[in-house]
């Protein structure tokens, strides 16, 4: 079986992999859009398998959050601005807007 590398969090911590962590974030971003189980399910499943692709001891949280952004942008763009105000830490209307017209220009 292969060994999910540890993850190191901005501040320098490590922590274990957690899917079920990215698993409960993306449910939030998601929540009553229309975006099934099985697509959440298959997102995380390809985060898993990137993350271990990488054959790394250690993985930063800033990759792997930005796996779920890509991810999410594909998957429904209402959930990738709900992941981006938090992950990005997006503190105002206007940096909201800005990411707004940065996923209405890749369309």
């Amino acid at each position: 079986m292969e060994t999910m590398p540890l993850v190191v969090k901005r501040g320098g911590r490590r922590e274990a992999f957690s899917r079920d962590k990215i698993l409960a974030g993306i449910r939030t971003a998601c929540a009553k859009r229309p975006v099934s189980a099985d697509d959440i399910d298959r997102l995380v499943d390809q985060i898993e398998a990137q993350v271990l692709a990488m054959n790394k001891a250690e993985v930063s949280g800033r990759d792997i959050g930005d796996m779920v952004l890509n991810g999410l942008r594909s998957l429904d763009e209402v959930a990738y601005i709900r992941y981006a105000s938090v992950y990005l830490h997006l503190k105002d209307l206007e940096s909201v807007k800005l990411e707004i017209e940065k996923l209405l220009a890749e369309r």
